[in-house]
């Protein structure tokens, strides 16, 4: 029998040592490192390479599959973000902060799930069955034909998993489970790992769809090896700010559909409801234009959506400004003020800056720049952009625009929702612009001088 050793594993990143420290030399992270039982390796007579295996069955590439089927849900929103519906083998995996709602999205899911046919089964970590089923009764679901389970044991739930043959598991959540064998404490990341495998085995086996709930750390990444991500087929994060009722469920990892897709929900006193046209609730609250609001025709994935961007500069009494962002980067922030103080000659020095994505929204395409420095334009010289136009496009380090992708649907989006012009880099392929006055810009500079009258 082989004997075991201890190992040290760092449980945000899952660097591995031989020795205990209280900070972790590859993320530099204090107080995560954890002693772990390893198994020794094996005599080298005993390797994989030296047994007999069996063939493995090979075909080229130019042979013709059809593609997996889907079940598709009463809820278009969670569909869409799937790729177009629940693939049977699937393993996915939902991270998201505590509070937003992943179990409330989950429980409604498994319901249409349930209501399309499939057999679900619910097993919960967190909670005993009743307190699934108090959620479950406020959300007007109490007699959806779902099967709760509440149980860590990872063998048990497997065992139960395989006389009840479901179509669709939920876990909820992965970090709770524990592998009696293993020898480490549940939420490490040697059981997370573990766990993760075995019921994505299961998932690939049974060829039933199992949904895993990822806690996620501080800086909004799901906790445990990273490795976990790369197993599962699909990987979701469900986002949103507390303070604000619309919630959004992205696809960043897809092997069924495409990735950066998003769903859009907005939470209400009887749970998650599907919001159809997202950019109409975004800017729902937009009232009369003001400085400093600016409208950007963004893209999610597939799907162009419209929010509005919102600045604030003001003089600071402190010898260091404050730059305070709310859902952009704010080292993008930093390079366009740079920008435009080098290239443009408007510098912001001595001046606060605020920069906030309206209705709780996480933008990260760099077609934003153009729309956040004319935000920040419009609030330092307190003039505020016609209200019925639309800004995108790229800022390059040098001041040139660059064009961006899907200028044609964005534009289409603009003029949907009542836009009648916008502002973009010179040479996207517009296509059909009828209906919207397209103005169309080389390099900063000249868009400061045209629209503000300054540079």
């Amino acid at each position: 029998m082989a004997r075991s050793s201890a190992v040290f594993v760092c449980s945000a990143c899952g660097n591995t040592t031989s020795k205990w420290s209280g900070r972790c030399e590859a993320c530099g992270e204090w107080n995560t490192i954890q002693e772990e039982r390893a198994a020794a390796a094996g005599p080298p007579s005993k390797t994989l390479g030296a047994s007999k295996g069996r063939s493995v069955p090979l075909t080229d590439l130019g042979h013709a599959e059809a593609p997996p089927p889907r079940t598709a849900s009463a809820m278009a929103e969670l569909d869409r973000v799937l790729g177009g519906g629940l693939v049977p083998g699937s393993a996915i995996l939902v991270g998201g902060d505590p509070g937003i709602g992943k179990s409330t999205l989950l429980l409604q899911g498994a319901a249409a799930f349930a209501a399309a046919g499939l057999r679900v089964v619910y097993i919960s970590g967190e909670e005993a069955s009743a307190q699934v089923r108090m959620r479950a009764e406020r959300l007007g679901l109490g007699n959806a034909a779902v099967q709760l389970g509440a149980e860590t044991n990872l063998r048990d739930i497997l065992a139960t998993l395989d006389t009840e043959r479901p179509d669709l598991v939920v876990i909820d959540s992965i970090q709770t489970m524990w592998a009696d064998n293993v020898d480490s404490a549940p939420g490490s990341v040697t059981q997370v790992r573990a766990a993760a495998h075995e019921l994505t085995s299961f998932a690939k086996r049974r060829g039933a769809a199992v949904v895993l709930v990822g806690h996620v750390t501080k800086e909004g990444q799901i906790a445990g090896p990273r490795v976990v991500e790369h197993m599962v087929d699909t990987v979701l994060y469900f986002e949103g700010e507390r303070g604000h009722q619309f919630r959004i469920l992205r696809a960043v990892k897809n092997r069924f559909g495409p990735a950066d897709e998003i769903g859009v929900f907005e939470m209400t006193g009887a749970g998650l409801a599907e919001v159809a046209n997202p950019s109409a609730l975004f800017l729902s609250e937009r009232g009369t234009p003001a400085p400093g609001s600016v409208v950007f025709a963004g893209i999610e994935g597939t799907r162009p959506v419209l929010c509005e961007m919102q600045a604030l500069v003001a003089p600071t009494p402190q010898a260091q400004p404050r730059r305070t962002v709310v859902g952009w980067d704010g080292g993008r922030l930093a390079m366009i003020l740079a920008v435009l103080e080098a290239r443009c000659g408007i510098p912001f020095a001595g001046l606060d800056v605020y920069l906030n994505v309206a209705g709780g929204m996480k933008v990260s395409e760099p077609a934003a720049d153009l729309a956040v420095a004319a935000a920040l334009l419009s609030a330092r010289e307190d003039s505020a952009l016609p209200a019925e136009t639309v800004v995108f496009g790229e800022i390059s380090l040098s001041g040139a625009l660059r064009p961006v992708a899907q200028t044609e649907n964005r534009l289409k989006e603009a003029r949907k929702l009542g836009f009648t012009a916008a502002i973009a880099p010179r040479g996207g392929k517009s296509g059909d612009a009828a209906g919207i006055a397209l103005t169309e810009m080389g390099d900063l500079a000249a868009f400061v001088g045209e629209i503000f009258g300054a540079g």
